[in-house]
């Protein structure tokens, strides 16, 4: 929207110029997203807390200590984050952008998903939400209409293939089984975010990195100097997902504002799979889905210790961790909840800057 004010006017003030720099406009959105967190941040969780007298309702199977700490917490934060989002996005992206729009769709649907669980979890008192089967199901189904609108704003020479890291040529396409890759990137990206938001702060930060990770991903994916340099695919108008990317930090700062221990909300279901589903849409559009899975690796290893762990028992009756997701598992071996979420994110930043030195690694 400012973007569009300030072409109006720069014939007249020259100055104006800069609001047509994505650099800046990131920026921008970043502090943005902060300050209309933290502005309407304590409005928010008070109007949560009072349609949630008694708060997230807590596993109990989980970790003793969450029954007691995280009692009376209200959920549904990711609202606040969502829309911190939104209200950031539409003043300094470019809406003439397809993939703003991809991005704020995909924000919303998974966010809705995430609002109907969190919502009869609330309904219910009950840490069970809707069933896994019907949330997979919408999952699928609004992972396949992105994945379309991903792969129709696509050149049709890069809309089904792959590249991978290390690799300078090496380009692979999948054709139509690339709709299976896409919507299952998106749907685990949403997932492994999910599985790791169980500890305050744990989630939101390496969500906060991986956006960062991507801010420069996407810029570069974006400028055809600086992608034929670094001998990556040259993909038109992926660069201004930099500003939703801005977006997303600048929300997830603001949220962590609130989420940081002792948290006085958590994000739920609603912040999370919108997220994750957000972050996995990005690396779609900009072509660099496996580094995705190297830069939130950490929400890889979350996955897979469930995974492993649900695996595992069917087949033996034991048990590979104390408790899943691997988090978990380390509350059970007696570490500090500071601990776990502090190794977690300096875990994140290692893998953030491995997959940012695969670009130039080729």
């Amino acid at each position: 929207m400012i973007k569009y004010l300030a072409f109006e006017y720069q014939s007249v003030f020259s100055f104006l110029n800069i609001f047509s720099y994505i650099t800046f406009r990131s920026g921008a959105s970043i502090l943005t997203g902060l300050f209309f967190s933290l502005i309407f941040g304590n409005f928010i969780i008070n109007k949560l807390s009072n349609i949630q007298p008694t708060g997230q309702p807590i596993r109990e199977d989980g970790p003793e200590s969450h029954l007691i700490a995280k009692k009376g917490t209200p959920t549904m934060g990711g609202f606040l984050i969502i829309l911190s989002v939104l209200v950031s996005t539409f003043l300094w992206a470019d809406l003439r952008n397809s993939f703003i729009w991809i991005s704020i769709i995909t924000i919303l649907i998974f966010g809705i998903i995430g609002f109907a669980d969190d919502y009869k979890k609330i309904k219910n008192n009950s840490s069970l939400g809707i069933s896994s089967k019907v949330r997979i199901s919408f999952q699928i189904i609004f992972g396949f209409f992105i994945t379309y609108l991903i792969i129709i704003n696509l050149d049709s020479n890069i809309s089904n293939s792959m590249t991978f890291p290390f690799f300078k040529n090496l380009i692979i396409d999948f054709g139509i089984f690339y709709y299976l890759i896409s919507i299952f990137i998106i749907i685990g990206s949403a997932n492994a975010v999910n599985l790791t938001d169980g500890l305050d702060g744990l989630a939101i930060v390496p969500v906060m990195i991986v956006a960062m990770s991507f801010s420069f991903i996407v810029y570069i994916s974006g400028n055809m100097l600086f992608s034929n340099y670094l001998l990556i695919q040259y993909i038109p108008g992926t660069g201004e997902l930099a500003v939703f990317c801005g977006s997303l930090i600048g929300a997830a700062l603001g949220f962590l504002w609130f989420n940081a221990p002792p948290a006085k909300v958590f994000m739920g279901d609603t912040g999370s799979l919108a997220l994750g589903g957000s972050l996995g849409s990005i690396a779609i559009m900009c072509k660099h889905e496996i580094l995705l899975a190297i830069i939130g690796g950490l929400f890889v290893l979350e996955t897979f210790s469930v995974v492993i762990q649900v695996l595992i028992f069917k087949i033996s009756g034991k048990r590979v961790f104390l408790m899943a997701p691997l988090h978990h598992h380390f509350e059970k071996k007696g570490w500090a909840e500071s601990t776990i979420v502090i190794r977690f994110w300096i875990i994140t930043i290692v893998l953030a800057l491995i997959g940012l030195a695969t670009l130039r690694i080729r």
